[in-house]
């Protein structure tokens, strides 16, 4: 105690033994994370801070690196220590070897509270034991029967059956062939109420007092995978299930105590637990009627269950849980089921007197009988040149609970590396659970089977999201699951089945799109958009799914063309495919950025939607069919022609003449636009409000900011920090108003009138782009005070030319069409019809509604053309 702190020297030889220490054992190595032991050392030498632990660093990376686990090879550390065969001999230091252990009671805890994610999948594993036990008979039985043919052969060539008295012992006793007791494996289940307790029995292979007590006393070891092996060099046809020799423990998820009785070689044995970390093994001296399931061979599994697990002695549970995990069993399930009929009896109760008809009555009658649960063939492990389209759409309906026929269906097996079936279904409609979130996680599309069992039915790691609409089963033989059997490990299997699902879906939609009429009508209209998604998401395969998907366009009237009609119905002098986002049809052929593409007769997509933003936008990075693919919305966007040079020489000329106007335009709205540009593709329209080569169309940006507040986020959040809106005021030089601006600028920038027209022209152009417009009050009011304008003007050039002084009966004219009480109102409101006045109020209104319109428009003469034909007001549009 006398010095706190260890020697440099002491502490570069404790790091040194430590080394070696570690080196050497190959136990505590495996056993223990290296990094947290450095820690650990950091922490008791006290040497953080120092360079020896950059010098232990250093030792322990170039140690690792040529680590060879190898337990057979001779290392040499140092003279005095060897290694052979994995143990540590030292001339100075005994080494001393332990096995692992492990508290029994807490395994089991583990295994049966946190292996598996919900109880029900209790009844999977039992009945996959179960259909192990019965195929392992199977395939014994096919063995003794290959056997005996061949004994056959050899004593009488001529004959190749099996003569009665060659049967096998089990064979006579049941009087049967082995081809007929194959037919007889069975599975049973059977719930007991009043006892409460639910057996599964099965008349399989059975166990003998070893194979009861190794495979159900030792955790983790699988009686199938050791049978698996036993057969593997034979190649036999088996479709065992189990591999990790848990599945039996999932019954303690619903069960107190586990009673098993099984029958091999006209033995009985039973194994008897409560979880307590103990098991007992009797054998049964005494036959009884209750074995008589497993009267030749077999195993029957009793579950006392727990309290709260009545729900598994229902009917209906059962039958659901079997439908749902083993339904494809190709044993036969049963169950004993209640049934329930209704019979028309004599009412003996009732006194009938001479002549009276016979009184009937209706009795419940209740009894028990063997149900089969799996009725429903796997169709996708038959060869398809067998199956009709009736048993596509009949197993489709049963199996996905479909009212409809689908609109097209693959059935496809892929061997290699990876073995699997599948059948893939377009359904007919849109599946319930998609209308409110085309990506919902309960989608369920997808069911996947490992050896006709099912696992779950969210395969989200080997289908993409965009094909989430899809219905259909993945059958396979050798996918890696975890040992709860619940979820997939990812490997490289799962992306080959991804690749080869993702291409038979878009052959199949192909195929349909081909075939065309309503079928494919109905598919893009229902599940259109998935494929827009696909575009976005799936790289690999963009433009296979890109060549699927239809758009409207400027010619394309009421139908869709999908890019390669595009591209065939193109001009010779049309190097890109455009598109323009809008909200409607309407809204988007009318914009002004399609003026120039008219004139030329190019033809347009519409992006009608978000999602065909993000789809089109999606293929302008990466090209389609070498083509660019452009939004005539972009302030970037150069249309090539003829005239190029010209056109460009003329543009340059423009920006010098109307420099001072872009400057002044670009202050007043700084805060709005990124920019003030002279435009080349404007022709009838002064100006045009268009986004920078970032921005994100006005529809856009609505449906992100829903998002963002649907999110509960602020616009910057949902943007990182960075403006999506970027808008670029482009103003036509060749159009009268913005070269009266122009003008009105250069003699005078403070005049009112120019921020009166420049704030007309900015909102004009707003609303043409899709934008919303701040204020709307404010615009209103401007309109209608220019109109107001254009009104009083007009109405001063023509009022020489028209008698507007009343008629003499004008006054009574308009009272007579009055009722009293609007008489005295009038009279005393207004004290009469003033004589003087040129024209009343009601006819400047109404003048100034009917006119103002053609006046704004340039043509005062049709405005004014109806008063000047009649000089004077007829009285009763005076007031009406």
């Amino acid at each position: 105690m006398q010095n706190a702190y260890i020697s440099h020297k002491t502490k570069l030889i404790l790091l040194f033994f430590v080394v070696v220490f570690l080196k050497c054992n190959d136990i505590i190595i495996e056993a223990f994370n290296f990094s947290r032991s450095v820690e650990k050392l950091n922490y008791v030498l006290n040497y953080k801070n120092s360079n020896i632990y950059r010098i232990y660093h250093n030792i322990n990376k170039s140690f690792l690196k040529k680590r060879q686990f190898k337990r057979n090879s001779t290392v040499s550390f140092n003279n005095n220590v060897k290694t052979i065969d994995g143990d540590v001999q030292s001339d100075d230091t005994p080494v001393e070897k332990y096995n692992f252990k492990a508290e029994v009671n807490k395994v089991m805890d583990i295994i049966v509270n946190s292996l598996y994610t919900d109880k029900d999948v209790f009844l999977r594993e039992l009945i996959s034991n179960a259909s192990d036990a019965c195929d392992k008979k199977r395939i014994v039985l096919e063995n003794e029967k290959r056997a005996k043919e061949a004994q056959n052969i050899v004593n009488d060539p001529t004959s190749s059956e099996l003569s009665s008295e060659q049967k096998t012992p089990e064979e006579g006793k049941e009087g049967d062939s082995p081809d007929d007791n194959i037919k007889k494996l069975i599975i049973k289940i059977k719930p007991d109420k009043e006892k409460k307790t639910l057996t599964i029995t099965d008349n399989g292979i059975g166990m003998d007092k070893n194979e009861l007590i190794n495979n159900l006393g030792t955790i983790a070891q699988s009686g199938t995978a050791k049978f698996l092996k036993q057969i593997e060099e034979g190649k036999a046809d088996s479709n065992l299930i189990g591999q990790f020799g848990v599945g039996f423990y999932s019954s303690f998820l619903v069960s107190n105590k586990v009673e098993v009785f099984t029958k091999k070689e006209n033995r009985i044995f039973r194994w008897f637990s409560d979880l307590n970390g103990s098991f007992n093994v009797s054998e049964i001296k005494k036959y009884e009627q209750e074995y008589e399931d497993i009267k030749t061979s077999g195993t029957k599994i009793v579950l006392h269950l727990k309290e709260e697990c009545d729900e598994y002695l229902e009917d209906y549970k059962l039958k659901e849980l079997i439908k749902k995990y083993s339904e494809f069993i190709k044993f036969p399930i049963e169950i004993w089921s209640e049934k329930i009929d209704y019979e028309r009896v004599p009412d003996d109760s009732v006194s009938l007197k001479d002549g009276d008809k016979m009184k009937m009555k209706t009795i419940t009658k209740r009894y028990h009988e063997w149900e089969k649960i799996n009725v429903q063939l796997p169709i996708w492990k038959q060869d398809e040149k067998q199956l009709t389209e009736n048993d596509y759409y009949s197993f489709y309906k049963n199996t996905f609970k479909a009212y409809d026929d689908p609109l097209a269906y693959v059935h496809f097996n892929v061997e290699g590396q990876i073995s699997f079936n599948s059948i893939l279904y377009i359904p007919g409609s849109l599946p319930w659970e998609l209308s409110k979130n085309m990506f919902d996680e309960e989608s369920r599309g997808i069911r996947l089977y490992v050896k006709r069992v099912f696992i779950n039915d969210k395969f989200s790691e080997s289908i993409p999201r965009w094909l989430t609409f899809l219905r259909g089963i993945v059958d396979s033989e050798n996918l890696p699951l975890n040992v709860g059997r619940e979820i997939l490990q990812k490997s490289k299997m799962l992306s080959i089945i991804n690749k080869r699902i993702v291409l038979k879906s878009i052959n199949m939609m192909r195929g349909l799109k081909e075939t065309g009429g309503e079928k494919w009508n109905k598919f893009l209209n229902t599940f259109g958009k998935y494929l827009k998604i696909g575009v976005v998401e799936d790289k690999e395969n963009q433009e296979e799914i890109a060549s699927l998907v239809e758009f409207y366009s400027i010619n394309s009237g009421d139908k869709k063309i999908d890019l390669d009609t595009y591209i065939e119905k193109m001009k010779s002098d049309q190097k890109c495919i455009y598109y323009i986002s809008g909200e409607n049809k309407k809204t988007a052929q009318n914009s002004p950025s399609l003026e120039k593409l008219k004139a030329l007769n190019y033809d347009v997509l519409f992006s009608l939607e978000p999602i065909d933003e993000f789809c089109l936008s999606s293929l302008s990075v990466n090209k389609y069919k070498g083509y660019d693919v452009l939004d005539v919305n972009k302030a970037d966007l150069k249309l090539k022609t003829e005239n190029d040079q010209n056109k460009s020489d003329n543009i340059n000329k423009l920006k010098i003449k109307y420099e001072i106007l872009c400057r002044w335009l670009h202050n007043k709205f700084s805060h709005k636009i990124h920019e003030v540009r002279i435009s080349d593709r404007l022709i009838d329209s002064p100006s045009l409000l268009v986004q920078g080569e970032m921005g994100i169309s006005p529809s856009m940006q609505k449906y992100m900011k829903q998002q963002a507040t649907a999110q509960g986020m602020s616009e910057n959040e949902m943007f990182g920090g960075q403006s999506m809106n970027q808008p670029v005021l482009e103003i036509n030089p060749n159009h009268y108003i913005i070269k009266q601006l122009n003008h009105l600028i250069q003699i005078d920038k403070m005049n009112p009138k120019n921020d009166e027209i420049a704030e007309q022209i900015f909102d004009v152009a707003s609303m043409q782009g899709g934008y919303t417009i701040d204020d709307t009050g404010r615009f209103a009011k401007r309109v209608i005070g220019m109109m107001e304008k254009n009104a009083q003007a007009y109405l001063k050039d023509v009022q020489d030319d028209i008698d507007i002084t009343p008629s003499n009966n004008y006054e009574d004219t308009a009272l007579n069409n009055t009722t009293p009480n609007d008489k005295s109102q009038l009279n005393s409101e207004q004290g009469g019809i003033n004589q003087n006045d040129s024209i009343s109020n009601n006819t400047l209104q109404e003048s100034n509604e009917n006119n103002s319109e053609n006046y704004i428009n340039g043509n005062p003469q049709e405005a004014g053309s109806e008063v000047s034909n009649d000089k004077q007001f007829d009285d009763s549009s005076t007031i009406e």
